[in-house]
This record gives structure tokens, C-alpha cells and sequence, in this order.
């Protein structure tokens, strides 16, 4: 109010002495007036200040879901770039069925001959090993097959580097026996995988029906 008086009196001494004892000049009235105007701009600087508000909040939204854009792009743009390995192989690339081992080694590595998949060329199928290459975590199963016998078993383990991690393993008179296992480790880039035969043991295979096989894949990076 007294801003409004204070304004109005600058304006009072602007006019001539003359005119402000004129009788057209309502003092009152322009007062009135000119606090109606002051109301009508902090209407206006009101309104401004909510619309300010509401487009800070809309930004602020805005800002959020580029940002997790972004990080979903940037995962979406690391996996595409994330190395593709996977391997399928079975014993025996022949036709025809057949025991392989026992052997007078002690656990000598299988070499899985057909392969079915080799995507990356992780797998030697000269070795019979499997080089990680990227560290991250795998998975790999082991299915080995054999004949019964009274005197050999099937055994077959899956080792990382020279650490035996699983095996799969059955014994019985006569018929056939059927064993797998699975397992997900992490590996560090290089560690090799493979399966051993153990001492005195057999495992057969059959070129057509591909009856033993050695499997892997990398499931994500690390």
C-alpha cells in the first residue's frame, strides 16, 4: 500500500500545481486504479511462477528419461558388442559305433571330433579343449554314454585348467548307461576347459546317433 501511495505521489508531484488542485484529478480514484493494477501483476507474475514451476518439474522428467535411455542404450550397445561363443561336439565323426578307452594313460583328455557348433572358434577340435576367451560366465554340459560291463565303468570328468570340477560317471553289468552333468563357472580369459577319461574307464559313441558330447556357451562378461 504504501508503495502504491509512494507511486502515486511521484505521479502527484510530476503534475503541475495547478492541476492537482483541479477538481478532473481524483486521487482517490487513481489510487484505486493503480492497486488494481499492482493486484492484476501479481496475478500475471503468479501465474508466470506456477508455469515456471510446472516446466522445471516437465524438464526435470524429461532429463530423467534421457538419462535412463542413455544407460539402457549403453547396456543394449555393450552386449551387441559382448563376444558370441557358444560350442557343441561329440566323440566320433564316423559312422558306426565304438568304445573309446581304457586307456594306459591316466586321464587322458577326450577329443569331441564332430562338431556341431563352434561359434567364435573357442573350441580346438585337434585338443579337445575349449579356451575361454573373454572372462565372464559359462555354461557346459557333459553327456557320456558307455556299455555295461562286470570290469569297466564310465567316467568322465570336466576340468578347468588341471582343477576337476564334475563328473559323470555310471556302472552297471550289462545294457547301456547313460550319464550328464552340467555346471556355470566363472572363468578368467584363457582358463581351459575339457574332459578326461578316467584310468581304466570307457565311453562310447556312435557317428550317426552322437551319443557322448561336450557342449558350452558364455552367458554374459564380466
Amino acid at each position: 500500500m504504501w508503495i502504491l501511495i509512494t507511486v502515486l505521489m511521484l505521479n502527484v508531484w510530476a503534475i503541475p500545481a495547478d492541476d492537482v488542485l483541479s477538481p478532473n484529478i481524483n486521487i482517490l480514484e487513481e489510487l484505486g486504479k493503480m492497486e488494481a493494477r499492482m493486484k492484476s501483476m501479481e496475478k500475471e507474475t503468479e501465474l508466470l511462477r506456477t508455469k515456471n514451476e510446472e516446466q522445471a518439474k516437465e524438464l526435470k522428467i524429461l532429463y530423467d528419461t534421457t538419462t535412463d535411455t542413455k544407460i539402457k542404450m549403453d547396456e543394449l550397445i555393450k552386449q551387441n558388442q559382448a563376444p558370441k561363443v557358444a560350442f557343441s561336439a561329440s566323440l566320433l565323426t564316423s559312422l558306426g559305433p565304438r568304445s573309446v578307452g581304457p586307456f594306459s594313460d591316466n586321464l587322458p583328455t577326450l577329443i569331441y571330433k564332430h562338431v556341431f557348433l563352434n561359434i567364435g572358434d573357442a573350441y580346438n577340435a585337434d585338443t579337445g579343449i575349449f579356451t575361454a576367451p573373454v572372462r565372464g560366465v559359462y555354461v557346459f554340459r557333459v553327456f557320456s554314454k558307455a556299455f555295461g560291463n562286470p570290469e569297466k565303468a564310465l567316467t568322465a570328468g570336466l576340468f578347468k585348467n588341471d582343477q576337476h570340477i564334475m563328473s559323470t560317471h555310471g556302472h552297471q553289468q550289462s545294457g547301456f548307461i547313460s550319464s550328464s552333468n552340467g555346471v556355470s563357472l566363472l572363468l578368467e580369459e584363457g582358463d581351459e576347459m575339457k574332459v578326461k577319461l578316467y584310468s581304466g574307464q570307457w565311453i562310447f559313441d556312435d557317428g550317426e546317433h552322437h551319443h557322448s558330447s561336450f557342449s558350452g556357451h558364455l552367458l554374459f562378461t564380466m
